[in-house]
């Protein structure tokens, strides 16, 4: 296969997952009319104001895949991480349709969009950090906690688990997987920093309510992830 051919399916994916937002309403959050037991406000969800992180991934995304195409089309370093990435960019062009009709489909899709993004930020190489693997690494970490929160408002709207369980124990989960994945690429600090943007915003939802083991368990979470981001850098 020529070398250019990936890098502009990436670059392709890349436009039609930027662009699929206008195709629909947008997303903020599951709403709570989505499940059988109404989520209003479900601890585990971050504040609305966090999904704005949307927008610097986009950008990042498309200024690395047109670099990409433009000058490192052969590189080795980009040539690695581009099946995995073209995987997570395809599957998330649908996935705001997705999430806004059936939230059981979008939790299935948003696991493999993270997997392939993470696979796709591990083989990123150390060419163009800020061009190639920061920004597959801040829309992986990003995807990780999305995962986690998918997860915690659909277990507690389909009555699995209460939404305050369902909150622990995602937010556990996912923290044991961010500080797994940050363990293999330690010094790439655009990672943990996408989850700890949510862990904030998960603090704020739950600061109206008091809700205590829910607002520490993300602080210890983010003084895990900044302590070992640190450690890395020194």
């Amino acid at each position: 296969m020529k070398p250019k051919i990936p890098a502009t399916l990436v670059l392709i994916a890349t436009l039609a997952f930027v662009l699929s937002p206008l195709l629909s309403t947008g997303f903020s959050g599951f709403t709570a009319n989505q499940f059988p037991v109404p989520q209003v406000n479900p601890p585990v969800q971050p504040a609305g104001y966090a999904f704005s992180i949307w927008g610097v991934i986009y950008l990042w995304l498309v200024v690395s895949a047109g670099f990409g195409l433009w000058r490192a089309a052969g590189h080795p370093d980009w040539q690695t991480m581009r099946m995995p990435l073209l995987l997570s960019l395809f599957i998330g062009s649908f996935w705001i349709a997705a999430a806004n009709s059936s939230p059981i489909l979008a939790t299935g899709m948003i696991v493999v969009m993270a997997v392939a993004a993470i696979v796709a930020m591990l083989r990123a190489g150390e060419a163009d950090p800020w061009l190639l693997a920061r920004p597959i690494a801040l829309y992986a970490g990003w995807l990780t906690a999305a995962t986690g929160v998918a997860f915690g408002v659909a277990l507690g709207g389909y009555a699995i688990l209460q939404a305050q369980t369902a909150a622990l124990i995602c937010l556990v989960a996912v923290l044991a997987v961010a500080l797994v994945v940050q363990a293999m690429r330690p010094r790439e600090w655009g990672y943990p920093l996408a989850i700890i943007w949510a862990l904030v915003g998960v603090i704020v939802t739950n600061l109206a309510t008091a809700n205590v083991p829910v607002i520490a368990l993300a602080l210890f979470g983010i003084a895990a992830l900044v302590f070992r981001a640190v450690q890395a850098q020194r």
